[in-house]
């Protein structure tokens, strides 16, 4: 039975100021693409957002519907993850009004409402009824609730994670997924499906350094298995016996049994092997299905959908979404939310269903999404899987003990961009055999130090 610790009560203490600004800067993810940029003034809203394909969807269908209906003219900046975070930290944090709306995450909210620059969206909901605030899924509309109790972004989609698997192989090979497996159990499949075919690893998991690579995944298993980043006073836990048994797990269960070339394999990489027959099973966002069950996959109708693996938690599937947010600054706030709400609602979903197919849906958010008949006849393999992981999704009891702030993934704090990925290049490291795990470790709990004394 799951531990639900005790929530931690009060302000959590943020760093100096310049330390913020400093740290907010250097926000950013392993994501890559290319974007292009366009840029209006006058009474047009300019949007900041990332190059993902379901936002460039967004972009091509804005003027001839949201545009057409409204008079509202958008012009899109449209960059690869990395830069778009720097330059919505830079251009939010000046507050000059550049940009009126920009996609931020869940990740990113809470130090952005903090500092005053994300305008609260209460108001507009409860002014616009038809926007049905209580169809967004509970764990989003709280991810994207500051502390003070206001609203602050809408999301554009959502995902969590679970695991995949190829249902043909393990009929072939005699075994049963169970409904709910153990990381154990996981291993022991991984083990037997390893070479089930020719050139078929057992699993795929992120070996890709990067604190939204290799580190997603990794701590779900840290936090499952009793350990955590920091303890709820800030002290350092990744020399702690819990910390080490996760990774431990993490890095032999890969080098055993997962892919080649796992060091350099990210989301990307794992989910080309799962499409192309290289492995047996993979851990990974929820996102993934829609690819794999995409018109024309070769293993489309071979994947078979259970929940994040456990071992001392009920769940532990994580949780991610890239939502629109209002500058504060922002002159133009009415018709901002007018395009909020047309990208964020139902309508828009029902759009991108109609010209593209309802496997392209930014789903993950909306309870109506996953009623839809639609979208069930071409995501039904997934659907239920995907939304029972991002209800069950706590940030703020993802693990056995009270942590400082709230996070599954990562840890709620923006110096964690930088620590994550310095971690995950010690945890590559190991995964590619030149150091062990326990110094790898060692190297990680002195730079989770450095940043906890901002915080003790």
């Amino acid at each position: 039975m799951r531990h639900h610790p005790r929530r931690r009560h009060g302000p959590r203490r943020l760093p100096r100021a310049a330390a913020v600004a400093t740290a907010l800067a250097l926000l950013a993810t392993g994501c890559a693409g290319a974007g292009g940029t366009s840029f209006g003034g006058g009474d047009a809203l300019n949007v900041l957002m990332v190059n993902n394909p379901q936002m460039v969807e967004l972009q091509k269908l804005t003027k001839e519907h949201f545009t057409k209906e409204t008079g509202i003219t958008v012009h899109f900046t449209v960059l690869p993850e990395n830069d778009v975070r720097d330059k919505i930290s830079q251009d939010y944090s000046n507050q000059a009004g550049q940009y009126d709306i920009a996609t931020i995450s869940n990740f990113e909210l809470p130090f952005f409402a903090e500092n005053g620059w994300l305008r609260p969206l209460d108001a507009y909901v409860e002014a616009d009824p038809d926007f049905d605030q209580q169809d967004i899924l509970p764990p989003l509309r709280a991810s994207l609730t500051h502390k003070d109790g206001k609203l602050y972004a809408q999301p554009f989609y959502g995902e969590s994670s679970f695991l995949m698997y190829r249902k043909d192989v393990f009929e072939k090979e005699g075994l049963t997924m169970p409904a709910k497996p153990t990381w154990e159990e996981v291993a022991e499949l991984a083990a037997k499906t390893d070479g089930s075919q020719r050139g078929m690893k057992g699993i795929c998991l992120r070996g890709l350094p990067g604190w939204g690579e290799v580190i997603a995944p990794l701590t779900t298993v840290v936090n499952t298995m009793g350990g955590t980043w920091f303890t709820e006073d800030w002290q350092p836990q990744l020399t702690a016996p819990e910390f080490k048994k996760a990774t431990k797990f993490y890095v032999d269960l890969v080098r055993k049994h997962g892919q080649l070339g796992a060091p350099q394999s990210g989301y990307a990489e794992c989910l080309n092997n799962m499409t192309q027959g290289k492995t047996a099973m993979w851990y990974d966002a929820t996102a993934g299905a829609g690819s794999l069950e995409a018109k024309g996959s070769p293993v489309k109708g071979k994947i078979g959908y259970v929940p994040a693996p456990v071992e001392r938690t009920d769940s532990s599937g994580w949780l991610y979404t890239w939502a629109w947010g209002m500058q504060n600054a922002s002159k133009k706030a009415d018709d901002a939310w007018k395009f909020i709400s047309w990208a964020s609602g139902k309508e828009y979903e029902e759009l991108v269903g109609a010209t593209s197919g309802w496997s392209n849906v930014p789903a993950g958010k909306r309870a109506s999404t996953y009623a839809h008949p639609d979208y069930r006849k071409e995501a039904g393999a997934f659907a239920d899987v995907t939304r029972q992981a991002i209800s069950e999704a706590d940030p703020d009891n993802p693990g056995t003990q009270p942590r400082p702030t709230a996070g599954i993934q990562f840890v709620g704090v923006p110096e964690f961009t930088d620590l994550g990925t310095k971690v995950a290049q010690e945890i590559s490291a190991a995964i590619a055999g030149r150091q062990s795990v326990d110094t790898a470790l060692a190297t990680s709990q002195k730079l989770a130090e450095k940043v906890a004394e901002e915080y003790r």
